[in-house]
């Protein structure tokens, strides 16, 4: 397979769109008889039966596609119930950690004002935050991971939404202002 039909099967991977030939020249800077060459030679690289995916021509482009032969299963694998969204306490819970990390689950619980436990060992399981160290008190202390930048779009943590710029409802400050209240009485309990 030539040079040109590999950066174009790459093309076609990238793209969740099917790629017209136009932009394919554009893309990979060939004339259009290249392109089309190249694609012919992918096409029958991607026969139906010949591997696990086929290419197809469709809605005024190219795009790749599984063999009709992997229907059944790849229906099995995508009828699996997806991750479930974040609980608001998770949410909660991860925000802590992406703002003010490294953190302690007990410094999540108190800023809560309730136990963490549960969303915070939930979130370590998905992945999303991670063991960094122990506190001068034994406690582990968290921080955000890879996974949890790429899911959130962030090139980096200095990319987190400015928290000074939060504009919450009458109803939502109220809320903060009474849970932030009974986490400092529950913080100076004896």
């Amino acid at each position: 397979m030539s040079d040109l039909a590999h950066t174009i099967e790459a093309l076609l991977f990238l793209s969740p769109q099917p790629v017209s030939i136009a932009d394919l020249v554009e893309a990979t800077e060939a004339r259009e008889g290249q392109v089309a060459e190249a694609l012919e030679v992918l096409g029958e690289d991607l026969a139906e039966g010949r591997r696990g995916i086929v290419l197809r021509e469709v809605a005024g482009g190219y795009a790749l596609a599984n063999d009709p032969a992997t229907e059944a299963a790849a229906r099995r694998l995508l009828a699996k119930p997806r991750t479930p969204p974040l609980t608001q306490a998770q949410a909660e819970s991860l925000a802590i950690v992406a703002y003010l990390q490294p953190v302690s689950r007990p410094e999540i619980a108190r800023i809560r004002g309730v136990s963490s436990e549960s969303a915070v060992q939930t979130l370590a399981e998905r992945g999303l935050i991670e063991e960094s160290g122990r506190s001068r008190f034994g406690a582990v202390i968290y921080r955000t991971t890879a996974l949890f930048e790429r899911l959130f779009g962030l090139s980096g943590l200095d990319q987190l939404p400015d928290p000074s710029r939060f504009d919450p409802t009458p109803e939502d400050e109220r809320e903060l202002r009474e849970r932030l209240l009974r986490a400092g009485e529950q913080r100076t309990e004896p």
